[in-house]
């Protein structure tokens, strides 16, 4: 089946314009991909079209895609909020065994049932704004079995619901108390699971967090070592809190990207640049813990580092469930343009996940898009409290918000 969705406003994400702007353009799907993208006055002849959808000059964007989610957890940390509110750092209340080990008890205690439930319910608030690609990370199971069950329940999302999930194995997230002092012997014991998790087709990529109350750059270093004798591609939680050089020392392994970096030094940009990696820029994560170290987002686009943006949903630093507010939190917070915004929720975070099949309108790439009430996507940036998608396409079929 072949339909040409025509009078549409398309924000393609091309290089080619700004924006990849065409005022009054068209789509031709062919099953999961796009056929045909350009201006309807292009459009060629000959071309066999079996049905034919009016779009009355609505906004068209590729489908979005929050590269960077924790999405499958039990319980919550509203408790620990109150706490910072009061004046307790993240690391203070880490330390004294909150922090990730509190999710990590309801994790292990919850149901592989309850962890699909909640967490496939946060996916469908991101599928309501438009969100047809999402990764989530493991990390709140620490331990062979329940790191393999939380990347089941993952991976069942992506079945079940409609849209792609990614999964990254994130085990090296902190230390289970069943390792307490033996933080070395941990790692070991995450390397030696991951060639199960290639086996049962659960991981995409690792990833892990370098810092002063995670691990430390040599233990992510022989993470990393293993993962890519595995295939796997890597990412990392970089200089999020402190400058632990994870930036260059993930580009020495041609990470796909480092994510947070409100510590990032000059080194790292220029290992970032050279890699090839994305800077995954996490503005929910920022606010909420009212920090005030910002990203080095002018060196970044000096030096020319793609720029995504995600939601970082998590139960203890970012409990945020809207891309599009992360689209407004990067232009305020971290003075991104609208454009760089967008893209940072299309191509680049797509290029974050390695998936170049996606986040452009452009024939021959999957046919995920989204229809917008805004005439055009800076407005959608622009406001925020609101969901404004109309409707959704994953892989050329129609989802209603």
């Amino acid at each position: 089946m072949r339909t040409l969705y025509r009078h549409a406003r398309l924000a393609t994400m091309t290089d080619e314009r700004p924006w990849g702007w065409v005022e009054r353009g068209a789509l031709l799907v062919d099953g999961e991909r796009l056929a045909w993208v350009g201006a309807e006055d292009t459009l060629p002849a000959g071309l066999r079209i079996d049905a034919e959808v009016g779009l009355g000059g609505a906004l068209v964007t590729p489908g979005l895609v929050d590269c960077h989610t924790h999405l499958v957890y039990g319980g919550d940390r509203a408790c620990e909020f109150e706490l910072r509110l009061q004046g307790a750092s993240y690391e203070a209340i880490a330390r004294a065994g909150g922090g990730i080990r509190s999710t990590l008890a309801a994790t292990r205690g919850a149901s592989e049932g309850q962890l699909f439930a909640t967490a496939a319910a946060r996916a469908r608030s991101l599928i309501a704004e438009g969100v047809t690609t999402l990764e989530i990370k493991s990390g709140y199971g620490l331990s062979e079995a329940h790191e393999a069950r939380c990347l089941t329940v993952a991976r069942r999302i992506g079945r079940e619901l409609p849209l792609t999930v990614r999964t990254t194995s994130l085990a090296a997230h902190a230390l289970p108390p069943e390792f307490e002092g033996r933080q070395d012997d941990y790692v070991d014991a995450l390397i030696a699971w991951l060639p199960a998790q290639v086996e049962a087709g659960l991981v995409d990529a690792v990833d892990a967090f370098c810092e002063n109350i995670g691990f430390t750059p040599a233990q992510v270093e022989r993470i990393f070592a293993a993962a890519t004798r595995l295939g796997l591609a890597v990412k990392l939680h970089a200089e999020q809190l402190s400058n632990q050089g994870g930036a260059v020392l993930a580009a020495r392994f041609g990470a796909l990207s480092c994510d947070h970096l409100e510590h990032l030094p000059a080194e790292g940009v220029a290992a970032m640049a050279a890699a090839g990696s994305v800077a995954v820029l996490l503005p929910g994560a920022y606010y909420f813990l009212r920090d005030t170290h910002l990203p080095p987002v002018p060196a970044l686009r000096e030096a020319g580092v793609p720029m995504a943006l995600a939601t970082d949903h998590n139960p203890g630093t970012s409990p945020v469930l809207s891309l599009l507010l992360m689209l407004n939190m990067a232009c305020t917070l971290f003075r991104l343009t609208p454009e760089e915004a967008w893209r940072g929720v299309t191509v680049n975070g797509a290029r974050a996940l390695g998936l170049a099949d996606r986040g452009r309108l452009v024939a021959g790439l999957r046919a995920d898009f989204a229809l917008w009430d805004a005439e055009h996507p800076r407005e959608i940036a622009y406001r925020f409290g609101h969901n404004p998608c109309r409707r959704s396409f994953h892989g050329g079929v129609e989802r209603q918000p």
